[in-house]
Parts: C-alpha cells; structure tokens; sequence
C-alpha cells in the first residue's frame, strides 16, 4: 500500500514539477520534492543551497532580458583586482611603500587607500573608479566576478557598494566558478547576447572572449609588479598613479556608453531583443586600425605562421590589414628591430615605424595610438636581418 501511495505521490509531484525548476537543500523550490542527483548549477551567491535547472535558467533569463531592455540596460560583468583595484598584503609592503601604511584610511573613510586590518591588506582603488560605477550603473545591471575567496570579495563590494545600489548580492566568487580556472557565464543570469564583461586577464573567459573587453593591469603595489615579473618601480614606489581622467576606467566607460549607444541604436528598429553586444563590440573594435596595412618584420619566431601569432590575430580584430611582405600600400611596419630590411624600407618609404607595443596600446585603449609614441630603438646588431 506505502509503495502505491508513493508512486502516486511521485506522480503528483510530476504533474506539478515537469521538470523542477532548481532545489534548496535537495528539495524542490515549486514541489517540495527531494531530488538526490546532482543536476543543475548552482547559484550559491544568491542563496547558499540553490541549485537551478536549465530550464528555469533559460526563463529567468528571458524574463529579465525583457525587463532589462525596457529600462534600455545591459549587462556587464566586472573583475576586481587589476580592474577596479589592486590589494597587497601587508607583510609584501616594501621599504619605498612604507609611507602608505600611514597614510591609509578605514572603511569608514571616503578614501581611496585602505587598510583591511582584518585580512592584513592594503587595498588602492583604481582612479575614477566611483565615477565609473556611478555613470555605468545607469545603463547596466553589473556583477562581480572575481577568482578570489568570497569574503575578500564581499568585503571589497563594500567598499565599492556600501549601500547596495549597483551590485546587491550579484558578487560571484571562486566558489561559484562551475570549472576550474575558468569564469563562465553559466552563473549570471544574464543573456549572453547582453553581457559586456571587463577583465585583465583574458585566458579564463575561454567560452566568452566575444563578451570580453581587455583591461590593462592595473598595478599600484610592489608585489603586484613582482607578481607578474615586472622589474620596473610600481606607481605606489614612484609615488605616482594613472590619470583620473583619461585612465583605464575613463577609456573603457567611453567604450562602454558608446556600445550601449550602438545597441538601443532606434534606427536599427523595433527589435532590440534580436541584437547582439558581441556583434556590437566587433564593430567597434574594427574601426580602431581601420585602413591600416600591417607588414610584420622581426616580430615573430622563426617558421611560425604569422597568422597564427596573437599580434597578428589582434590587428585583425582592430580592423587592420596584415601582411609578411612589403607593398607600396602598406601604411605601418611593425618591428622590433630598426635593422631589417622592411624596417629600413619603412624609412626611406616614410612609411610608420613602430614597435608591437602599439598595436597592444590600441587594442587595450580602445582608439589608434600616436605612431610617434612607440618608437624603435636602433639596433645593436650589425648583421642585417629580414
């Protein structure tokens, strides 16, 4: 008789949960049925046992895409260290930056050097960030994400976000990643077609490079130079930082309103839930080299396919024509050697001259760079090379 009933009861549930839309605890959200498999992703950040299914993702997805455009927003995505800021614990401080120690403010302090106590760390804003999330908060609905511990990120919401207004509980941390190493879209309930995502480090977006938009690294402390094997002073020890008004946050919150701009375009038409960011971001990033005629000498290693190099597959994308051979049509040699044969042509055909670094500035300042900023240095060598 128990097993009938039960089979009845699994009926019922079937009936009112075809399929369960996600579980708390192993147990229905709709039906209150257990489930013991472990399908669906969870969504610990918004509640620490939620687990949803795909399905209900796929409708919680549409409903707010919908709600989203109507308040003409997006999507967008954001890193914290080397993005928005740069932390360094307290015991990394060096000699030059002991000044900083001092001259730290609290959480209660309207500053931009703070001093985490609790976690040992000192934590440097990135200039014009305030400003950034102000204005980017009026044309996107924005999370976190970040591959640090979830209370490291929560306490830098804070900092960023005292009262709540641009992130609420969307702060995805380390514990929420589905795969190892890798940041993924699977935990933002935010349609692809939608999300912008701003980040330094570009290898942990493997599936969603399209979305993403590069950020130069930010690094104000000693460790964080160390980190990534710069041997030059950092900011904090030359006691200097980037402009407030044309750094980074500045550049990329023009980039920003402009492909918001792009994709509520009215002359598009009607159909705004048909476009597509990424779409919106190639077009963008197409226009920057724009009639430029590439021609590479020196840049790459010996029998490797040039088109396959990451420089060459960057010029592209900022719309530049790339080439291993000389033509009367080509506008820039890019080298690193003023030696070489198309080097030497560039000069005498006064053709620009420059070293890859501009084609890299380019690319993370979103606009085509004075040639006359990256110089080449001459060459030591005497022998002549291609």
């Amino acid at each position: 008789m128990q097993e009938e009933l039960d089979t009845f009861q699994a009926s019922v549930n079937e009936k009112i949960c075809p399929p369960h839309p996600g579980f708390i605890r192993e147990m229905c959200i709709r039906c209150g049925q257990q489930n013991d498999d472990d399908s669906g992703v969870a969504f610990g950040y918004i509640h620490k046992d939620l687990k949803l299914g795909s399905e209900e993702i796929a409708r919680l997805r549409g409903v707010d895409l919908k709600t989203l455009l109507c308040h003409r927003k997006l999507y967008l995505v954001l890193d914290l260290d080397h993005t928005l800021l740069n932390s360094t614990r307290l015991i990394d401080v060096t000699i030059d930056e002991e000044y900083l120690k001092r001259q730290a403010g609290s959480m209660q302090d309207d500053s931009d050097l703070l001093r985490l106590d609790d976690m040992h760390m000192l934590t440097k804003l990135r200039p014009f960030v305030r400003t950034f999330l102000k204005e980017a908060s009026s044309m996107f609905e924005m999370y976190v994400y970040t591959m640090a511990d979830r209370s490291y990120a929560l306490e830098i919401a804070k900092i960023l976000d005292p009262s709540k207004v641009y992130f609420g509980s969307r702060v995805i941390s380390q514990a929420d990643c589905t795969q190892r190493h890798q940041k993924g879209l699977d935990v933002v309930l935010g349609a692809e077609s939608a999300v912008m995502i701003l980040d330094d480090t570009e290898i942990v977006w493997q599936k969603h490079k399209e979305n993403l938009i590069l950020m130069e690294r930010y690094h104000f402390f000693a460790s964080s130079c160390r980190q990534f094997g710069f041997g030059e002073k950092s900011l904090s020890e030359l006691k200097k930082d980037e402009s407030e008004n044309d750094g980074a946050l500045a550049t990329v919150l023009n980039v920003l309103k402009r492909a918001h701009q792009m994709f509520f375009d009215p002359d598009l038409g009607t159909d705004v839930a048909g476009r597509d960011v990424r779409e919106v971001l190639k077009t963008i990033r197409r226009e920057i080299l724009k009639d430029c005629k590439l021609v590479f000498s020196h840049v790459f290693p010996t029998k490797f396919p040039a088109e396959h190099h990451q420089l060459w597959k960057m010029a592209e994308q900022l719309g530049a024509t790339c080439s291993t051979e000389i033509h009367p049509s080509v506008t820039h040699v890019v080298s690193m050697d003023m030696g070489t044969s198309k080097s030497r042509w560039a000069v005498q055909q006064k053709k620009f001259l420059v070293h890859p670094r501009w084609i890299e500035a380019s690319n993370y300042l979103w606009q085509r760079q004075p040639e006359e900023q990256f110089p080449l240095v001459k060459s030591k060598s005497p022998e002549e090379q291609v």
